[in-house]
């Protein structure tokens, strides 16, 4: 008996027409007749013996089942596609190129450096690294843009190692009103004050980012604008320590004097957004990454130790990432 199958590019033309609104937009996408799009749902209709749509009015909606199967089609062409990637990758070797999405308080300093080392050892491998934050960097993970993540929420359904641990504290400009009242302050103190905070990237922003409820904020795009802003004079604002060492050196950022609460610390992990499908040279910079941390984590006593010369010290061979 001959058995016919449902195809992807059957699957692939239903939830186009879905998400498209109609089978002439599809055809469009799709580059093919309206007719060859209608045939291929019609197709599967009569495969399965149900009905995917409806006609109300003068335009065709999904029924119930049609809502089931697009669904489903959708998380199968995403596996699909998945799997796809995965053979491509192990047939070619080292990625041609690596995505990485990386929380914006983590010590960008370090992050080039990895980066460089891996240029060392694949040379031809691109990287795109996207600064996010806070909701940006899960939306990354969860929507595929990514294939590793450096992030301080773990999503639903990936596993996360922990990485480092960030110690944020509130700082204004010498000259800021807040360090005139020379005395240890409290947060009706900063109340009183403009507050700068940094948006989060992802296109879900939740506009309650900001660490204190304080009446006079500034919201920002980038972690590099706050702290100019501060510097200026223009508020206060809470920073990784990591992220202003070179302000606090030179005097130009100064720690606020808090009676209670001046210290706030941050969790960060690394993610693979895939481990079943990444790449050797995803897994290396993972590799690379964790090496790093780990050895300016033993350091970090000394607060004004140079960032480490990465090239003479990261180990040299590839490990396994899945542990």
């Amino acid at each position: 008996m001959d058995t016919q199958y449902i195809t992807l590019e059957q699957w692939r033309t239903l939830v186009t027409v879905v998400d498209t609104g109609g089978y002439a937009q599809a055809a469009e996408v799709l580059h093919k007749s309206q007719s060859s799009v209608t045939y291929a749902v019609q197709k599967i209709e009569a495969l399965l013996g149900v009905k995917a749509f409806e006609i109300q009015g003068r335009k065709a909606v999904l029924t119930p089942t049609g809502q089931f199967l697009h669904r489903r089609a959708r998380a199968l062409l995403e596996e699909a596609a998945t799997l796809e990637r995965a053979a491509k990758r192990l047939s070619a070797g080292w990625e041609a190129e690596i995505r990485i999405a990386a929380e914006i308080i983590f010590p960008s300093w370090m992050l080039l450096a990895c980066f460089d080392k891996l240029g060392e050892e694949s040379p031809h491998t691109r990287i795109e690294y996207l600064e996010s934050v806070l909701g940006g960097t899960m939306e990354a993970l969860l929507t595929g843009q990514v294939d590793l993540a450096i992030t301080n929420q773990v999503p639903p359904g990936f596993l996360g190692m922990p990485l480092m641990q960030l110690r944020f504290i509130p700082v204004a400009s010498p000259s800021h009103p807040l360090h005139q009242l020379a005395r240890e302050l409290t947060l009706e103190d900063l109340r009183g004050q403009r507050h700068l905070v940094v948006r989060e990237s992802g296109s879900r922003r939740d506009t309650r980012v900001a660490s204190l409820e304080a009446p006079q904020r500034w919201t920002v795009s980038h972690t590099a604008t706050s702290i100019e802003a501060v510097k200026l004079g223009f508020g206060f604002a809470w920073f990784p320590e990591e992220k202003i060492r070179n302000e606090l050196g030179d005097g130009s950022l100064k720690p606020l004097p808090m009676r209670d609460g001046a210290e706030r610390f941050t969790q960060l992990y690394l993610v693979l957004a895939d481990p079943d499908s990444a790449g050797p040279g995803t897994r290396r910079l993972a590799e690379i990454i964790r090496f790093a941390v780990a050895h300016e984590c033993m350091r970090f006593s000394d607060q004004k130790a140079a960032p480490i010369k990465m090239q003479s010290q990261l180990p040299a061979t590839t490990g396994d990432m899945s542990d």
